[in-house]
């Protein structure tokens, strides 16, 4: 059972990082197709800004793109199937402050009415997860968490 839910949190992450990618991938091409139009229709100096405009935007959405795709790397480097004594990339975490699964930074995520927290390993609480095992506490920005079980 709780194998499962590893399994369903990490699909469920790949399905949102592979729905981010998509979403940018047509957000790119709807701001080159803009520019083009834009480019055709104007002249000028109005020309040369919607020319810069559409290219700071390209280059904003590339490099979430480019973010997006690494997210995408991360999660493929996972076996949600492994079980941790010590929490580590792919450990979902469970505490008496909340669950987390040690994979990317994708926020929180409701499965079957519980609620986890997706954090990457280099985040500061995943930095501060690594180094506990099971019964073990720690403080996070004045919070006390009981690291109640690691899968």
């Amino acid at each position: 059972m709780e194998e499962n839910i590893k399994l369903k949190l990490h699909q469920q992450a790949i399905e949102m990082a592979n729905k981010r990618v998509d979403e940018l991938k047509v957000a790119l091409v709807d701001v080159q197709d803009a520019a083009n139009n834009e480019t055709k229709s104007t002249a000028g100096d109005k020309h040369e800004t919607a020319k810069a405009m559409a290219q700071l935007e390209t280059e904003k959405l590339s490099i979430q793109l480019n973010e997006a795709i690494k997210i995408i790397q991360t999660l493929s480097q996972i076996n949600p199937i492994l079980r941790f004594n010590k929490a580590n990339l792919g450990s979902l975490v469970f505490t008496n402050k909340g669950n987390f699964y040690l994979s990317v930074s994708l926020g929180k995520l409701l499965l079957d009415n519980e609620t986890y927290i997706l954090i990457s390993t280099s985040s500061p609480i995943g930095k501060l997860l690594q180094t506990t095992k099971e019964k073990e506490n720690f403080s996070f920005n004045g919070i006390e968490y009981v690291i109640e079980k690691i899968l």
